[in-house]
């Protein structure tokens, strides 16, 4: 598939604006397609191509984000919503709904950073506990040590 241009939705609303008021007017189709030109300064293959995307536009104009110009390789197949005209496929593009926002609070279990709480708190030496700490912690099963001048 080959990008040959592509045309924006808000572009695309104001050239069928521009083309109702033209066509309420009395216009021609060729008195119209001269005045969306020079309008929306285009000429030529840029023109024709916005001229028939109006057209997808006008058929899908609910969300349309933008249509796409394409020319398809030999053994490619058109996307389903595109529409071809003469050589060209024409592919129009819709804006998704956003997402619903969660807002509800997640709550993740598991490993990860220590932040202190928990198991035996801050730690009050690098080197470990000291003798008193140790029988303090080991309870009643563990005696005392005993001080070095007995």
């Amino acid at each position: 598939m080959k990008s040959v241009t592509e045309f924006w939705a808000i572009n695309l609303q104001k050239g069928l604006k521009t083309r109702a008021e033209l066509v309420a007017a009395g216009k021609t189709p060729e008195e119209i397609q001269t005045e969306i030109g020079t309008s929306f300064k285009m000429e030529g293959d840029k023109l024709k191509h916005f001229i028939n995307a109006m057209e997808v536009a006008s058929q899908n104009p609910d969300k349309l984000g933008r249509v796409l110009v394409v020319t398809l390789n030999e053994g490619e197949t058109a996307p389903p919503k595109a529409v071809k005209i003469e050589e060209t496929h024409y592919i129009p593009e819709f804006q998704a709904d956003p997402r619903p926002v969660n807002t509800q609070k997640v709550v993740r279990g598991g490993g990860g950073k220590r932040d202190g709480k928990g198991k035996g708190g801050p730690k009050t030496s690098p080197w470990g506990l000291t003798p008193e700490e140790k029988a303090a912690k080991g309870g009643k099963n563990k005696p005392a040590a005993k001080p070095a001048g007995e």
